[in-house]
């Protein structure tokens, strides 16, 4: 199973063995603990990460301190988290597992960028991949749901999707290895359960090589899928402007392509909005301005000539301070960079948005990261006088779906001091007489 394992990262290109930092995701279940195991008989430098969705109780306390011993066992750095999944689930209006789904692979995703981990491992199976295709074509899908999940997709990495559960199940007594057991994956309550265990034993007697006929099949949807990939990449290249904020569609170009809907569709994948929701979209095109589309995780909104996406303003977690001497801020998807230097000699400003250059000496630590609210006021570099900072916003045309994004860095005595990519406030602005200069970069 090792040199299999090997095999389908190197033919892949899943990761490079041993260069390749992985963290790798492990709830303390079968496949999780078999993933671990092999990975590190195969040399991979290796950091654990558990997820606490508060759901079940006692017994998830019992799989964190399994998982936490299981990473002190193998000699690997060990993070958990602790989400209020019921909590956020209600407060965005989605449902549990949609709301897990999201809190794991955002906090995966900022534990591999902090961490400087190259890929996300995960143990997801040829079984995993069966249920997840007839699971989305139960519920409608398109050429990308047929083919179920990849093996890797950005900085996740799958090196167990080609392998079958029996295979899992052998190994892991043939290693004597200890998991613990999810009684949630056998609650009938869950869809993707009673798929499990009512309706895939019955196809499996049709065909009792039915995952692997999956596979085949995913695989040739997947060929077919490139080739309207490549259409929609052309498209791509003439309809889509990526900002710092915002991605923008002209609507003018979308609606000179054939089966406008299907290529907007997947134009918009990455941004997890629904076929349904896509045909309202090219529906609502020559409707006015400031008409409104959610996806679970991103905002869209028809502006002038343009779709504009953003992403949500999901409920936040982490800290939002930058203290003295701190060098780098990751809060709610935003990463700053500050860097604090002597200029007796004279300094250059940096012409960027991305970049603000403050007297340091003006400052008051923690310096604060948050949105901008109502009747928040600065004093625009440039300007005269002190402006409602949503009367600057209008100024500069930003549109609405970025204007509720918008981030102001605050002084501890709650003076802002820069309206992130937009303008620093005049008072801290640097001078002749400054002395130290803190640069805060939008990464």
């Amino acid at each position: 199973m090792l040199d299999q394992v090997r095999q389908f990262i190197e033919e892949q290109n899943l990761f490079s063995i041993p260069d390749d930092p992985i963290l790798v995701a492990v709830s303390g279940g079968l496949d999780s603990v078999v993933l671990l195991d092999v990975l590190h008989r195969l040399g991979v430098s290796l950091a654990v990460a558990h997820c606490h969705f508060g759901l079940r109780g006692d017994e998830a306390d019992a799989d964190e301190q399994f998982v936490r011993k299981l990473a002190k066992q193998y000699k690997a750095p060990y993070f958990a988290e602790f989400f209020q999944t019921k909590e956020f689930a209600e407060k965005e209006g989605i449902s549990t597992q949609m709301a897990a789904r999201l809190l794991r692979y955002r906090w995966f995703e900022q534990l591999r960028q902090e961490q400087n981990l190259a890929y996300i491992a995960t143990a997801h199976h040829q079984r995993d991949a069966a249920e997840t295709m007839l699971l989305n074509l139960t519920h409608g899908t398109g050429l990308a749901g047929l083919h179920g999940i990849q093996a890797k997709n950005g900085h996740v990495v799958r090196p167990l999707l080609h392998m079958g559960k029996d295979f899992l199940n052998d190994y892991i007594v043939d290693h004597r290895l200890i998991w613990r057991e999810d009684a949630s994956n056998d609650s009938p309550v869950y869809q993707r359960n009673l798929l499990r265990h009512e309706v895939l034993p019955v196809l499996r007697e049709i065909n009792p090589n039915l995952d692997h006929t999956l596979q085949t099949t995913a695989e040739r949807v997947g060929g077919a899928e490139e080739i309207v990939r490549r259409y929609v990449a052309d498209t791509q290249a003439q309809a889509r402007r990526d900002e710092a904020e915002a991605t923008y569609l002209n609507i003018a170009t979308l609606q000179s392509t054939t089966a406008t809907a299907l290529v907007l569709h997947e134009l918009l994948r990455p941004f997890n909005f629904s076929w349904l929701v896509v045909k309202d979209i090219v529906a609502g095109f020559r409707a006015p301005s400031g008409l409104k589309f959610f996806s679970p995780t991103h905002l869209l909104i028809k502006d002038r000539e343009n779709l504009v996406i953003t992403p949500r303003r999901l409920s936040q977690y982490g800290t939002f301070q930058l203290a003295a001497g701190q060098t780098d801020l990751l809060a709610d998807g935003m990463r700053l960079r500050a860097e604090l230097r002597e200029v007796a000699g004279g300094f250059d400003i940096p012409r960027s948005k991305s970049t603000a250059a403050l007297d340091a000496d003006k400052l008051k630590f923690p310096l604060t990261l948050r949105r901008w609210q109502e009747g928040d006021w600065f004093m625009p570099l440039g300007l005269k006088g002190k402006k409602k900072l949503s009367d600057f916003l209008i100024d500069q045309k930003v549109p609405l779906n970025l204007k509720d994004d918008v981030r102001v860095l605050a002084s501890a005595d709650g003076k802002i001091c820069w309206v992130v990519g937009w303008r620093v406030d005049d008072r801290f602005k640097v001078s002749d007489e400054t002395a130290r200069v803190l640069t805060v970069q939008r990464l």
